[in-house]
C-alpha cells in the first residue's frame, strides 16, 4: 500500500513538474511582446520593462532556447542572406523531425565590434516557439545548432526603417553616447534586433541592445 501511494507520489510530482516547466517555457515566448511593435508573428519574445528614460529602455529577459549561425563577414548586410537563409530552411524542415516550426520574433543578429572595413564573426538566431523550448529538433546542417541565450538585461534603442551597417552603426553610437560614464555594459559586442520581415515596406521596428553588466541604470532626466 505505501509502494503504491509513494509511486502515486512520484508520478503526480513528475507531472508537476512537467507542467511548471511548460509553463516556464510559455512564459519566456508567447503571444505578446508587452508592445505594440511585434504584430507579424504568433510568438514573441517576452520582457519585463525595468525602467525607462527618454533616450532608452532597460529590459529583463529570461532564459531562452535559440536556433542559430554564423558568418564571418566584412558587413551586416554580407552576413544577413546566407544567415538567414539557413536559419529559415532548418525551421521550414531541415531538421531531425522533419517539421516545420513557426517562425518567431524577433532575429536577433550579435554584431561584432571591429573597423569599418575588417571582417567579424557575426551570429544571427531565431528564438524557438513556446512547444519546442524543451526539446527542440536537431538542426540538419553542420553550421546550425540550438543554443540557450542566457538570462540578462539589456539597455535598448529602438528605431524604424530597415536594418543595415549604417543605421546599426548610428544608433549602437547614439544609445553608447546615451548611457553616462559609470554605466557599465558588456562591450566587443552589441545585438542588432529585428522585428519585421523583408517584405515590410512601413512601420518597421528594429533595435540595438547592449547587455548590462552590475545593475541596471536609469537617469529620469536622461
Amino acid at each position: 500500500m505505501q509502494r503504491t501511494q509513494h509511486c502515486a507520489a512520484m508520478i503526480y510530482f513528475s507531472g508537476l513538474l512537467g507542467f511548471l516547466l511548460v509553463v516556464t517555457a510559455e512564459a519566456k515566448v508567447g503571444n505578446s511582446s508587452q508592445g505594440s511593435f511585434c504584430t507579424e508573428t504568433k510568438q514573441c519574445l517576452l520582457f519585463n520593462l525595468t525602467c525607462q528614460t527618454r533616450n532608452y529602455q532597460v529590459r529583463r529577459y529570461e532564459s531562452v532556447k535559440l536556433v542559430s549561425t554564423n558568418e564571418t563577414a566584412r558587413f551586416l548586410e554580407t552576413a544577413m542572406f546566407p544567415t538567414f537563409s539557413r536559419l529559415y530552411k532548418y525551421i521550414t524542415g531541415e531538421n531531425s523531425d522533419d517539421k516545420n516550426i513557426e517562425m518567431t520574433a524577433p532575429v536577433i543578429m550579435r554584431i561584432p565590434e571591429k573597423g569599418a572595413f575588417e571582417s567579424g564573426d557575426f551570429k544571427m538566431s531565431f528564438i524557438l516557439p513556446a512547444e519546442h523550448q524543451m526539446n527542440p529538433p536537431k538542426p540538419t546542417c553542420k553550421e546550425v545548432y540550438i543554443e540557450e541565450m542566457k538570462e540578462m538585461s539589456v539597455y535598448v534603442m529602438s528605431y524604424g526603417g530597415w536594418m543595415s551597417t549604417l543605421t546599426d552603426n548610428w544608433y549602437s553610437y547614439t544609445l553608447s553616447s546615451a548611457l553616462k560614464a559609470g554605466i557599465k555594459y558588456s562591450k566587443g559586442f552589441h545585438y542588432s534586433v529585428g522585428y519585421n520581415s523583408p517584405t515590410t515596406l512601413t512601420d518597421r521596428h528594429n533595435e540595438v541592445w547592449f547587455v548590462v553588466e552590475g545593475d541596471p541604470v536609469c537617469y529620469s532626466n536622461v
